[in-house]
């Protein structure tokens, strides 16, 4: 199986399967964690941190593009 290189909100890289395109990492054993601009904590769930694949474009790129005239429509 190939890998692929994932990273966390803090910059923290790690490899892992490349059939992923986001990995949960549920441990939050780093110092930065609480902060994580990545991390969600979900309503009955634990709290986790996604670590998103680095060859993958951001989920924010589409939103990017996006503009609004001058009525906010």
């Amino acid at each position: 199986m190939s890998e692929r290189r994932f990273r966390a909100g803090c910059g923290r890289e790690r490899v892992g399967p490349s059939d992923l395109s986001e990995i949960a990492y549920t441990d939050l054993a780093f110092p930065e964690c609480p902060t994580c601009r990545h991390r969600i904590e979900p309503e009955g769930g634990p709290a986790f941190c996604r670590w998103i694949a680095t060859d993958r474009p951001s989920p924010m790129e589409a939103l990017s593009r996006f503009r609004l005239d001058e009525d906010g429509a």
